[in-house]
C-alpha cells in the first residue's frame, strides 16, 4: 500500500461480512432455504434462533440484499431489540414502516428485530398483532439468543431457524480468508488460541484476530491472548491444581499474576476454570462439586461481590476439595 493511499479504519466484523448468502460460511440448511425464498420472492416470518456471533444478522443482511439490491435501504428496517425494548416502539417506529406499501419488485418489506428476546412480554404481544395484521406488506425477522423467551403465539408464527455455534473449521476458513487480504501470518498454536478466546462466535474471532494484527503481520498465541484478555488455558490449569494440591499461597500468587497480566474479570477467570475441568485430575464426584462451587462464586461475583474475595475463596474451596480427595 503506497503511502498516500487513504487508511482504511472499517472494523474487520464489517469489511469482511459477506455480502452474498452463496459467501456464508456455515449454516448451510438455514442458508439453502434463505437462497429458496429469493429464489421464490416470497417467505414467512422467521425466527432465528442461536448463540451471538454464529451469523444470523449477517445472513439476513445478505437475504435482504439479494431480495431488494439497491433498494435494501428503502426496505428493510434494522433495529436492536436490546436498545428499544417497550410496547410504544412497536407501536411507533415498527408499526410506521410495517404499515407502508414496498416499492420493489418484491411485494413485502423487511423489518430485523435483533435481540428480539429483550423485548418485554407486553411489546411481544403487540409486536403479534402488527405481525397479523400488516403481514400481506411485511416481513418480520426476529433474531434471539433464546428462543424460549420469545412468547408461543409469535414462534407458532413462524419459520424458525436454528443457529448453532460455528467449527473450528469453519472459523478456520474465515481466519485464512481475511489472513490472505491483509498479509497476515498465523503460528499453527494461534489458530487454537483464536478458536478458544471466540467459542464459536465468528464477531469475537474477528476482533481477536485484528488486535493481534496490530501489533504486526506476524500473529502468535501470545498476542491473540493479550488481546482478548484471556488466559493460556494451562496458565488457568496451573492455578487450579496448586490449589487442588494443598498450595494456596502459590495458587493465590498466580490468580494475582493472571488478572495483572492479561487484565481478567472475576468473571473472565471463573468462566475459564469452568472450562478447564476436565483436564483437571480429579474424580467426577469432585468435578461435580468444584461445578457447583463454581456457578455459586459466579452468581456472587455477577451480583456485584468484591472478585478478589470470590476468586480467593473459590480457590480456598478448591483446596478443601482437593483435601477430602487426598483423605
Amino acid at each position: 500500500m503506497s503511502s498516500d493511499s487513504p487508511i482504511d479504519i472499517t472494523p474487520w466484523t464489517e469489511k469482511y461480512r459477506p455480502h452474498r448468502l452463496e459467501d456464508i460460511i456455515g449454516q448451510k440448511d438455514v442458508v439453502k432455504s434463505m437462497m429458496g425464498f429469493v429464489k421464490a420472492g416470497n417467505m414467512p416470518h422467521l425466527l432465528l434462533a442461536g448463540p451471538p456471533g454464529c451469523g444470523k444478522t449477517t445472513a439476513t443482511l445478505a437475504l435482504a440484499r439479494e431480495l431488494y439490491g439497491e433498494q435494501v435501504h428503502e426496505c428493510l428496517l434494522e433495529m436492536n431489540a436490546s436498545d428499544e425494548r417497550g410496547i410504544d416502539v412497536v407501536r411507533g417506529k415498527i408499526k410506521d414502516f410495517a404499515r407502508t406499501l414496498s416499492l420493489a419488485k418484491v411485494p413485502f418489506k423487511l423489518i430485523f428485530l435483533d435481540e428480539a428476546d429483550s423485548l418485554t412480554a407486553d411489546a411481544q404481544s403487540a409486536l403479534r398483532r402488527t405481525m397479523e395484521m400488516y403481514v400481506t406488506n411485511t416481513r418480520f425477522i426476529l433474531g434471539a439468543n433464546y428462543s424460549s423467551k420469545i412468547i408461543e403465539p409469535i414462534q407458532s408464527r413462524c419459520s424458525v431457524f436454528r443457529f448453532r455455534p460455528l467449527s473450528h473449521e469453519e472459523m478456520k476458513a474465515m481466519v485464512e480468508r481475511i489472513a490472505k487480504k491483509e498479509g497476515l501470518k498465523l503460528e499453527e498454536k494461534a489458530y487454537e488460541a483464536l478458536f478458544y478466546v471466540s467459542e464459536g462466535d465468528m464477531r469475537r474471532l474477528i476482533n481477536a484476530l485484528q488486535g493481534a494484527a496490530l501489533h504486526g503481520p506476524h500473529i502468535s498465541e501470545e498476542s491473540v491472548f493479550k488481546f482478548a484478555s484471556r488466559a493460556r488455558p494451562k496458565e488457568i490449569l496451573e492455578m487450579m491444581e496448586f490449589a487442588l494440591s494443598g498450595k494456596f499461597v502459590e495458587a493465590r500468587k498466580h490468580l494475582h499474576t493472571l488478572m495483572v497480566n492479561y487484565g481478567l474479570s472475576g468473571e473472565d477467570v471463573l468462566v475459564q476454570m469452568y472450562r478447564e475441568i476436565d483436564n483437571v485430575k480429579i474424580d467426577e464426584k469432585a468435578k461435580a462439586d468444584l461445578i457447583d462451587r463454581i456457578g455459586e462464586y459466579n452468581f456472587r461475583v455477577v451480583e456485584g461481590a468484591n472478585e478478589v474475595i470470590q476468586l480467593e475463596a473459590c480457590l480456598a474451596q478448591l483446596a478443601v476439595i482437593g483435601k477430602e480427595k487426598k483423605g
